[in-house]
């Protein structure tokens, strides 16, 4: 195709079909591979391995047989891009971010009430009846399987989700909106590195003469990166198959304090890849800190430093969750206020059209960013506080709620952490906070049901839309405004495609004999309803530990980051002390260590060139799990081999 006719935006019929395509193969068979064959899972973590994987085998079969047939059928570089974008975007919905919680969240409040944990008479009572499926013998069937010739209950389901839908687009929505103000500060200004888009740039990049094979893929030493986790993963997943096998073991542990606590070795090939493209000293911080985290749990519990306080998705200590929770909002604080300028602009250009500031380059314009945000969220609020949220600890719970989204997506673009959450939820925020004598059973119902959002958030839009806009900046540049049409569509798309999918599977084998964490009695199903009767039944105050201990995270959060705006010869970047006490930390340290170490000798001894050169074998590691993954889910598809999780951060 000639140059005049390269699609400026990328946003083509084709570019858009072949999005589409993507994200309704995530949204099928991640639940799939997850609930009925129990292998990896390619959907749960920022990484968003199906994505890469699925992205993977269009560009290297389906482009370049295309460009073999005819130059011109081959893809553009702006319309992979697209494509790219419309399939992480669609991998932050069908299991960790949305479907694979709301669904049993919802039927779990009927399905596991009993006399024993008394929620019909604890929560039933202040559960609003269009939150829920009201059919008994529908919910049961959804968990334990319906029997032959039993049609699915649609007319059940169809109350609550259409109840939910408006909430969940809102969300998503705001979250668009928030990329869309803080795109131009995080990658114009402030240049953070997005590690977790390296692989989809080096493998849409165009070499210096046309070829119709990307260069990505005519670098020996990218095969290289990519034969090592291939093989090791094929071992572990032949080994399922035949014991005779050996199956490579990556991970130990070593015991410190008397076993108070375990510093995780654990040797994570794409995490070694992210890593090697993260600041020197980020990744020095976040390995260090971890370690500082692991004396902190053995000298408490060598000392006995306890807390009777039920948090959930947090660290094993209280104190070390609630001081975790005071950096991450002084992360998210501390960047919004640095970013003070770049937000007076947006906000002159939304409200006053100021013609000096140019917006022509964003997803959205200034004014339907900023009220949108502003629209979305009153509907938000509007529709908590129909199910029973009192009006004055909604502002809390959302500011809390959109403080942590930012944070975190801050510690995934410029730490390149693919598996991360939040060290301690907004509703455990709000209650710890502000006491549960206070709020009342309305409020902690509606907190309650908020986990099907804002809990074990280890992947969400904002994430998946500010990599996305880093990916576009590269490729895209000032021609964006289409891209929100194709990011809409993979939405629809993935949260439709998704909900019929964990229906159907539910019914078809039975929730339960399914996947244990998402629809068992000590699961996510449970977990909302034992927050509030757990609430309920044991009125507290204001948790005073709790909020010495945030203060506590928060404080040196501030110092860290004082010390290095104003320090240049500081070494400790705060985002390590930000994600030092998130549980997955310990686990993902260990290669962050290795790639620190690596890129450090590499860049004393063979400088920036060998840096450039030592590349693609760091984005073959990362593309080679994420390929072998998948692969083997096939391959286990076909043979009916369950059971066969290779895949790990």
């Amino acid at each position: 195709m000639s140059e005049m006719q390269t699609p400026v935006s990328g946003v083509t019929f084709r570019s858009l079909l072949a999005g589409a395509l993507i994200a309704f193969c995530i949204s099928v068979g991640a639940p799939y591979g997850n609930m009925v064959l129990r292998g990896s899972y390619m959907a749960l973590d920022f990484s968003t391995a199906g994505a890469i994987f699925l992205f993977f085998v269009f560009v290297f079969f389906v482009h370049t047989f295309l460009g073999l047939l005819h130059p011109r059928l081959a893809f553009h570089r702006q319309e992979l891009a697209v494509v790219y974008i419309m399939g992480i975007v669609g991998c932050a919905i069908p299991t960790m971010g949305l479907t694979e919680y709301l669904l049993p969240i919802i039927s779990g409040a009927v399905y596991y009430a009993s006399p024993e944990n008394e929620w019909n008479q604890l929560i039933h009572p202040y559960i609003q009846t269009w939150l829920v499926p009201q059919d008994y013998e529908a919910v049961k069937f959804f968990y334990e399987g319906a029997p032959r010739n039993y049609a699915l209950p649609w007319a059940v389901w169809l109350k609550p989700l259409v109840a939910w839908m408006p909430l969940i687009l809102s969300i998503y929505f705001s979250m668009i909106c928030i990329s869309v103000v803080l795109r131009r500060q995080w990658i114009v200004r402030e240049r953070l590195a997005f590690p977790l888009v390296q692989v989809p740039m080096a493998m849409i990049e165009d070499g210096e003469r046309p070829s119709i094979i990307k260069p990505f893929f005519k670098s020996g030493l990218m095969w290289i990166g990519f034969a090592l986790p291939f093989i090791v993963g094929s071992l572990r997943a032949l080994h399922n198959y035949y014991n005779f096998i050996p199956s490579v073991n990556l991970q130990t542990s070593i015991p410190l304090f008397r076993n108070a606590t375990a510093l995780q070795i654990v040797l994570s090939f794409p995490m070694l890849g992210f890593s090697y493209f993260v600041n020197l000293e980020i990744a020095f911080a976040i390995w260090f800190f971890n370690l500082l985290a692991r004396v902190q749990e053995g000298i408490f519990g060598i000392l006995g430093i306890t807390s009777t306080q039920k948090l959930y998705y947090a660290a094993s200590f209280p104190v070390l969750a609630h001081q975790g929770m005071g950096a991450m909002l002084v992360l998210a604080i501390f960047g919004l206020w640095t970013a003070k300028p770049h937000l007076a602009d947006v906000w002159r250009k939304a409200i006053k059209g100021d013609p000096s500031i140019d917006d022509s380059e964003e997803m959205l314009s200034y004014r339907t960013a900023v009220f949108g945000l502003l629209i979305s969220n009153l509907f938000i609020f509007g529709w908590l506080w129909l199910a029973g949220m009192a009006w004055w600890v909604l502002p809390i719970y959302l500011t809390a709620m959109y403080l942590l989204f930012i944070a975190v997506t801050r510690v995934v673009a410029e730490g390149g952490i693919a598996a991360a959450r939040a060290p301690l939820i907004a509703s455990d925020f709000v209650t710890s906070g502000l006491g549960n004598t206070v709020l009342g059973p309305h409020t902690l119902t509606a907190l309650g049901f908020t986990f099907v959002w804002a809990a074990d958030i280890r992947t969400f839009v904002l994430a998946s839309c500010a990599n996305g806009l880093k990916l576009a900046e590269d490729t895209l540049g000032r021609h964006k405004r289409s891209l929100f049409g194709a990011i809409a569509l993979s939405i629809l798309i993935s949260m439709g495609t998704s909900i019929v999918t964990v229906l159907y599977l539910s019914y078809e084998y039975g929730g339960i004999n399914l996947n244990g964490w998402f629809f068992g009695p000590t699961g996510g199903p449970v977990y909302p309803f034992n927050f509030i009767s757990g609430h309920l039944n044991d009125p507290q105050g204001p948790n005073i530990t709790g909020w010495i201990s945030t203060l506590s995270g928060g404080t040196v959060m501030g110092l860290l980051m004082l010390a290095r705006q104003h320090f240049l010869w500081w070494p400790l970047h705060p985002l390590g002390f930000a994600v030092s006490t998130i549980s997955m930390t310990n686990y993902i340290s260990f290669s962050v260590f290795l790639a620190w170490l690596i890129k450090s000798l590499i860049l004393r001894y063979g400088g920036p060139t060998l840096f450039q050169r030592a590349r693609p074998f760091f984005l073959g590691l990362i593309l080679g799990q994420f390929a072998v993954a998948g692969f083997w889910l096939i391959v286990d598809f076909f043979t009916g081999m369950t059971d066969n999780n290779i895949y790990w951060v």
